[in-house]
């Protein structure tokens, strides 16, 4: 069964032992923000802060802040069920037969009832605010050198000003005053290339933002779907159940009908205004600089809205285990370019741009180069500043074991490769905004065909059968480990 809505999520979470619940009166001024960061790094339980200074309204942080969580928020017991669900979809064959044909109706069928469906009334425009005044949601103060309060868990919907296409993304918002907030759309994103097209033709974009919806809805924002994927369908395919969408009071978009708040509005072309710094994802404050300027014309919420927010910073982090869930659900669409590929690892420490670990079954000469470059010409992974590529035997989830081969199989001159070209927006290493270098590293075994004059030697491995015999002796040994 889906969720209804973050607060039927966070009911679970409670019955599970997994949310806290804070009534200490606590400041949205840092405070909240160093509770959560101690928490996080601590592999702790969600918060629900119920008494938060100078506001009317609930917060609630850290909800997909473990690898059990954020398997619960897509509705499974492991995170690995849902790739399994995309690779079952992947692998069927086109029909050849009629018989063929009738066999895949039910799965076309199932398929079909994850499309969006628009409701006339919903929770989240129980309340329509008269004076719409953003100051007034309990947004973070993240960090002390941050330019102010920012919303940090979005969900950003624009429509494609010339094709109609609906886009949900999840981009930070700077507060300024009661109806205005920056709008952080790095030039990569899809919301950046809507209002780019609405800047060309002179129009203003029109904007809604739902804050706090169910975790499918949630998630999806954040996926890297291909381009013309709708969200809110990859969301129903998430939840089981078509996301239920309502219009809009003032701007001609539809938004959640389950979500907490509603901010409706517009960017105007040519309009900007410094947003940040902000503590970023990176563990790094990112500088202020000129983005988009979001006006808002309404406010729509529930009668008792919660107000969910995250926080960012070195990880691990709350972010981490929802970018941990992307490694995982999207390796079988990179499998359908590069059906080698046998698993991949973005480690958290590289902050998911920075490091890709893939292990592949290499069957002939540069395969690993091929992939490497194949991999900065797809998607999201142009950004990644480094790429190993190990062979099929290594686990490349155990970091500790794939160093050792790395650091012992490779000659650096004969398998590194060094190029330029896009990286992620808040890579502040760069000599430039959004360009720099990026390195690629054939780890896997070499053979003559690739310049090496010598037999690949064996890894040293005990035999089985002396393996068995002290296990079977190990108490006798009287050693304790």
């Amino acid at each position: 069964m889906a969720y209804k809505d973050l607060r039927d999520f966070i009911s679970l979470l409670e019955s599970k032992g997994e949310l806290v619940r804070i009534r200490e009166k606590v400041s949205y001024y840092l405070e909240i923000a160093e509770i959560t960061d101690r928490v996080s790094k601590s592999n702790g339980p969600a918060l629900f802060f119920e008494n938060v200074e100078n506001s009317d309204f609930p917060v609630v942080t850290n909800l997909f802040g473990s690898y059990k969580r954020m398997a619960w928020a897509l509705g499974v017991e492991e995170i690995e069920e849902v790739p399994r669900r995309i690779e079952k979809l992947l692998s069927q064959k086109p029909p050849e037969t009629l018989i063929d044909k009738i066999k895949m109706l039910p799965q076309l069928f199932e398929f079909a009832k994850y499309f969006p469906k628009i409701v006339k009334s919903a929770p989240c425009q129980e309340v329509v605010e008269e004076a719409p005044d953003v100051t007034k949601l309990p947004a973070l103060f993240c960090w002390p050198k941050d330019g102010g309060r920012f919303i940090t868990l979005p969900l950003v919907f624009t429509k494609d000003p010339e094709t109609g296409v609906r886009n949900c993304g999840m981009y930070r918002m700077h507060i300024y005053d009661a109806k205005t907030t920056g709008m952080h759309w790095h030039l990569h994103k899809d919301g950046s290339h809507h209002y780019i097209k609405a800047e060309r033709l002179g129009k203003r974009l029109e904007v809604a933002v739902a804050i706090g919806s169910d975790p499918a809805v949630i998630y999806a924002a954040t996926a890297p779907l291909p381009a013309g994927i709708d969200e809110m369908l990859f969301a129903g395919f998430l939840r089981k159940e078509p996301v239920e969408l309502v219009k809009c009071k003032t701007v001609d978009l539809e938004v959640p009908a389950n979500a907490e708040f509603v901010l409706e509005g517009y960017v105007d072309p040519y309009e900007r205004r410094v947003e940040g710094p902000f503590g970023d994802h990176t563990g790094f404050y990112s500088p202020a600089e000129e983005y988009p300027v979001f006006h808002i014309t309404c406010i729509t919420r529930r009668k008792q809205p919660i107000y969910p927010a995250t926080l960012v910073g070195k990880p691990p982090m709350e972010d981490c285990y929802m970018a941990k869930a992307t490694e995982r659900i999207f390796l079988p669409l990179l499998r359908l370019d590069f059906p080698e590929i046998v698993d991949m690892n973005l480690p958290m420490e590289g902050v998911f741009h920075n490091c890709a670990i893939i292990s592949i079954k290499k069957t002939y000469p540069g395969q690993a180069k091929k992939v490497i470059n194949g991999l900065w010409g797809k998607g999201q992974m142009m950004f990644a500043k480094l790429i190993i590529v190990v062979d099929e035997d290594v686990n490349v989830q155990d970091l500790r074991y794939t160093a050792w081969r790395v650091l012992n199989n490779v000659d650096w001159k004969r398998d590194v490769l060094i190029t330029e070209g896009p990286v992620d927006a808040l890579d502040h290493s760069s000599s430039f905004p959004r360009y720099g270098s990026k390195m690629g590293i054939d780890a896997t075994r070499k053979s003559r065909e690739e310049g090496m004059m010598r037999d690949w030697p064996e890894e040293i491995e005990m035999s089985e059968e002396i393996k068995k015999l002290v296990s079977e002796k190990w108490k006798r040994y009287g050693i304790k480990l």
